[in-house]
């Protein structure tokens, strides 16, 4: 139990009261929206689930095992049989006819190479090195630099000082001694005067009066009219109320949408496992239980007597009737294979032979009795199939 007073308060809070009102319905509202949503949604998780379960993977297992033994055995078999020996006896073809054209390649270009400087190399060569050379050399540059050095030279440097002498020395004496001293004494300096003394001074005071001027027309009424107009009509009149709006209202109604939400899909959620359990019963009541004792008591009975009194007979029945089958065509191809022999010794002639696996008739025993003919040696108990 907490030690400290409850602060005594004034009222309830707008923000409470606004909670309180819109709480309720909403939940009611988003409870009634989402149970069916839910319910779908759950119904459709298990039915995702089921056939996952029962068709998807089976149905992958059978795909993977189908595409190992269908696919990658052969594939890889061929692939490693067929294939890369072919592969291999291509590359060594392809190798062979690029190392050969490679070869052939080379020998050729040698010979092309050859043959362009034999045509177009050696003879500009030649004439380059022992024509044009040795005229330009001789003929042109050792003449042309014996006469610059020897007189080009000279003549020049003796027009430089003629030059210097007549034209530069005067000339930088005026700009040295009167045009200096005329542009700054007669220009610079007075004009240097009149900007710090005049100029400077006058367009400090007409910028001064211009700004002053530009403020008091073009930014003093505008200031005056967002800060004593604009501010307090937007500030007091659309910020204020949409805060006081946001705060009041839209948060608390969000937020009791959002906490609704949450609410009722928790709910819808067990009234979703409710129903199906519900469902879940009622199925395994009305379908599973009876069919569970149908199959207990009265199918799998039936299942076993049929098994034992109808199949079971039928089986052996069928097993001797095919052993019989079996045991008739033998005889019948025996009869056959008899005739034959007949009919051909009767058309050919001869004594009639014992071939290997005839059955030879023994005196021994009487046709169906196990005593012994008297007089006659019994015959040796030996079965015709190790016989023949």
């Amino acid at each position: 139990m907490s030690m400290e007073k409850p602060q005594p308060t004034a009222g309830p809070e707008p923000e409470g009261c606004l909670t309180a009102f819109v709480r309720i319905p909403v939940r009611i509202v988003v409870l009634v929206l989402v149970v069916p949503v839910r319910m779908v949604w759950d119904v459709l998780v298990v039915a995702g689930r089921f056939v996952h379960r029962t068709v998807l993977r089976p149905a992958g297992r059978a795909l993977g095992w189908l595409f190992h033994h269908a696919v990658g055995v052969p594939g890889a078999w061929l692939y490693r049989h067929v294939l890369t020996p072919v592969g291999h006896a291509l590359a060594w073809f392809f190798t062979g006819v690029a190392l050969a054209f490679e070869w052939l390649a080379g020998r050729i270009g040698l010979v092309l190479g050859w043959l362009l400087r034999a045509v177009f190399v050696w003879p500009w060569a030649a004439l380059w090195e022992y024509v044009v050379v040795p005229v330009a050399r001789y003929g042109i540059a050792v003449p042309a630099v014996w006469l610059y050095r020897n007189v080009l030279s000279r003549l020049g440097t003796g027009l430089a000082l003629v030059f210097a002498l007549l034209v530069v020395t005067p000339v930088a004496g005026l700009w040295s001694h009167v045009v200096v001293p005329v542009v700054r004494y007669g220009i610079v300096v007075p004009a240097a005067w009149v900007y710090r003394a005049v100029l400077t001074p006058l367009g400090h005071a007409l910028t001064i009066g211009a700004v002053w001027l530009g403020r008091a027309l073009f930014v003093w009424p505008w200031v005056g009219l967002w800060r004593y107009g604009v501010v307090p009509v937007v500030r007091y009149g659309i910020a204020v109320p949409a805060v006081w709006l946001y705060r009041r209202v839209l948060a608390p109604v969000g937020r009791e949408l959002r906490d609704a939400l949450l609410v009722g899909w928790r709910i819808a959620g067990y009234v979703s496992r409710a129903v199906g359990r519900v469902l879940t019963w009622l199925a395994w009541n009305l379908v599973g239980r009876p069919a569970t004792w149908f199959y207990k008591w009265v199918a799998l009975p039936v299942g076993h007597w049929v098994r034992d009194h109808v199949w079971a007979p039928a089986r052996a029945a069928a097993v001797e009737a095919g052993r019989a089958a079996r045991g008739a065509l033998a005889s019948a191809r025996d009869a056959v294979r008899q005739a034959r022999r007949d009919a051909w010794r009767a058309l050919v002639g001869g004594p009639r032979a014992a071939e290997a696996g005839e059955p030879v008739v023994s005196r021994a025993r009487t046709l169906g009795s196990t005593t012994a003919v008297p007089g006659v040696a019994p015959a040796p108990e030996i079965s015709l199939r190790k016989r023949g």
